[in-house]
């Protein structure tokens, strides 16, 4: 799993067949400044921070054909637990 904080949305107005309801959210992950397009189903805001899942276990999370999503945010961070 990776953790990142969201930095900002992607609009698409036309989309792949399959693709399920959701949105697209650029999210810089913690620690590299890199930054990644990923897939939205909980409804994440810009500055929260995420946790996502990469690869066929993104994808595979979704029910039916798995969709054409290699990043997927899975829960949100509520508190770092070094601090």
């Amino acid at each position: 799993m990776i953790s990142a904080t969201v930095t900002g949305q992607v609009w698409s107005t036309r989309r792949v067949d399959g693709l399920p309801p959701g949105a697209f959210l650029e999210v810089e992950t913690d620690g590299t400044g890199s930054k990644m397009i990923a897939f939205d189903v909980l409804g994440s805001g810009v500055g929260e921070r995420v946790l996502i899942a990469q690869g066929s276990v993104a994808a595979n999370w979704f029910t039916g054909t798995p969709p054409p999503v290699d990043a997927l945010i899975i829960g949100s961070i509520d508190a770092d637990s070094s601090g």
